[in-house]
Formats: C-alpha cells, structure tokens, sequence
C-alpha cells in the first residue's frame, strides 16, 4: 500500500461536513455555515451575459482588472486601506487565499497564533505548513473576543504570523477597535505576519468592523463573496497586502489555479458595482434570525453570550457530544464545538442560516432535551 504524505496524518476531515452529510429529510439543519439566500438577481444576469459573450477562457493570473479596481476602491471606501490592483489576487475562494498565505509563508519551525475557538480550515492549514499551530484561547466572558493580552502571552521568537477572524465562525463574535490596533502594535514590533480573514465582514448588526491592515504593514487581508453575496458555490474571493508579499503568493497561486474562475469573477465585479438592497435585506433577516435564537437559546438554559455577527451562536452546555446526539434525535442537527479547537470542547455551535420558521422549530424541539 502506498502511504500517504506524513503531513496529512494530523489532519482531520471536517465535523461541519460529517454533519453536512445526515440526510435525514425531517432533520432542520443548524451546522452548515451558508447562507439561505440566493445569489443577488444582478449578479445571476452578470453571470449569463458573460456566457453568451464567451468569457469562459482564462484571465490574469491575479484577476481581471476590473474587478481588482472594484475591490481596491471597496477597500479604501469600507475599510480606510490605500491598495492598488498589483496588490490584489482574486482566489478561488478565502479558502484558497487562506491556504497560499500558508504555502507561501509558514515554514517547518515557525509557531503559527490561530484563534481558538476558530475557524476549523486554520489550524489543518498551518499544519500542511508543516509549521506548529499555536492555539490562543478565546474565552467566553470575553464574549469570545480576542484580547492583545491572550495574544501577547503567546509571542516567542518562533511566532511568524497570527490568523485573525472577526467577525468569527464559530462565535459571531466582533472584535473591539482597541484590541485590533494593539495587535496590529505587536505584530509591527515583533515582526510577525497577521492573516486577516474579514469573510463575515459584511454580516454585523450591532458593532462595526476593523481591519488590522489599517493599523499596520505587516498584514495580508483576505476576503470574498461566498457570505456577503451568497455565492459560496461560485468559490470566488480575493486577498490584499504589500506587493513584494502578494507577488509571492501569486507564484502560489499561479502554480495551484492559474486563476479564479472567468463568470465567478464577473458575478463579484457585478455584486461589488451593483445594487447593494438584497446584501441589505439579508443582513437585516439574519439580525432578525439572531434576535431569535439568542432569545430562545437563553430560555431553553444554553449558556450563549451576545453574538454581533457572522450568524452562529456557541453556547456552552453540559456534555457537548451527548447533546448533539439527543438534538439530532429530536430532529436538530448541530456540530460540536470540539471541532473548532480544544476550548471548543464545552460547546456546541449553531448556525441561524436558516429560516426564521426552521429556526423556531428547532428551539421548540432543542427545548424537549433532558441532559
């Protein structure tokens, strides 16, 4: 038998997806982390027109410029960043862009700060990295913030970057302006890399995001169209930072895809130029839809902090493993918490894109379990 790469043997096939994979039609499902919406009408006629006109051939490698002039002047409008279309890459997704960030700058020996809980994708990326990811832990009565204290007691000489995610998967939780500056500080006197995945940036009610590249030279922001904008099929994202860091990435990223796909790329050119009344719609139905569940998660005694976007919760309870057991029994389908990081382990995560009506549902059942 021919063995697969000793890289591999650490890395675990998502729980998100096992959970993914029930098929049981009555189950309401609160694991997937994508949104019920459909792609904005403008971007789906964008899409067709560029079919009919044969723009299914490759692009630049970087993207077509078109777009990276949108995303540069979204960046400066949204996020106060001065970036020219030499320092954007349009990726295959912020997975893909996450995924070169690691390839092209983690090396065996350095440590790696990921957010714990955290996305589940950092922690395999480092390690394909062959890098060590370096937990930092996330605490609840800090409503699941990152604080620059947790950050600062994790630097050493090996640290060569931080993976920031605000707002979270899996917390929803948003990070305060005076924590990202402070961070941004350290990673400006100690020299390391911040990774700044603002996927969920958009999706925010009741605080307001901050980039780390504001603050600082030594970030690398990566973001897409897959929550904003529905598309998480199209897989179409993009990153930006120095041009002497993205022209190393590119090579990655030249060598892993060539480039983005030709009508994903003119779907986000029309939804960054386009209307933006269906992106508002969405996000007002999710701030409804948390309005709910914290309401009801509370009620049933799940022990959820406030959330201020992305659209999880991720309360604690008493025996994670047993619970997501009993809700997909009584019809719920949840992920355990274990699988976003070792301080996880004592919660499970929800997500509420879904309908209101699903979401009313599946308290009204969660609401039966005896634990």
């Amino acid at each position: 038998m021919i063995k697969p790469a000793k890289r591999l043997e650490s890395i675990e096939l998502s729980q998100v997806r096992k959970m993914f994979e029930i098929t049981d039609e009555n189950a309401i499902n609160l694991g997937i982390g994508e949104p019920d919406f459909n792609i904005p009408e403008n971007t789906k006629i964008a899409i067709e027109n560029s079919l009919n006109e044969g723009f299914t051939h490759y692009t630049p490698n970087k993207g077509i410029i078109e777009l990276r002039e949108a995303i540069s002047k979204k960046l400066h409008k949204d996020n106060n960043l001065n970036v020219s279309t030499d320092e954007i890459i349009v990726t295959v997704g912020a997975s893909e862009a996450l995924y070169i960030c690691a390839q092209g700058y983690f090396e065996k020996g350095d440590e790696i700060l990921i957010p714990d809980p955290g996305f589940l994708s950092y922690k395999a990326f480092v390690e394909l990295s062959e890098s060590k990811a370096v937990p930092v832990e996330i605490k609840i009565e800090n409503e699941y913030k990152m604080k620059v204290e947790e950050v600062q007691d994790k630097i050493n000489s090996k640290t060569k970057a931080l993976i920031l995610n605000s707002p979270s998967n899996p917390t929803g939780a948003v990070m305060d302006k005076s924590d990202v500056k402070a961070i941004s500080d350290l990673a400006t006197d100690h020299d390391f890399l911040i990774i700044s995945d603002e996927i969920y940036e958009k999706i925010i009610y009741d605080a307001k995001h901050y980039s780390p590249a504001e603050f600082t030279d030594n970030a690398i922001v990566i973001n897409g169209f897959s929550k904003a904008y529905a598309m998480t099929g199209l897989r179409i994202g993009y990153l930006a930072g120095p041009e002497d860091m993205v022209e190393e990435l590119l090579k990655v990223h030249q060598y892993n895809n060539a480039c983005a796909c030709s009508l994903s790329q003119a779907a986000a050119y029309e939804a960054l130029t386009g209307p933006q009344n269906e992106l508002n719609t969405m996000v007002n139905e999710f701030k409804r839809r948390r309005d709910l569940v914290l309401k009801r998660s509370r009620e049933i005694g799940l022990n959820t902090p406030n959330v201020e976007g992305s659209f999880y919760i991720f309360p604690k309870v008493n025996n994670p493993q047993e619970y997501v057991q009993k809700a997909l029994k009584a019809g719920v389908i949840t992920v355990p918490g274990s699988g976003f990081g070792i301080y996880g382990k004592d919660n499970i995560r929800l997500s509420y894109a879904t309908s209101y009506e699903n979401i009313e549902e599946a308290m009204n059942r969660l609401e039966t379990i005896k634990m």
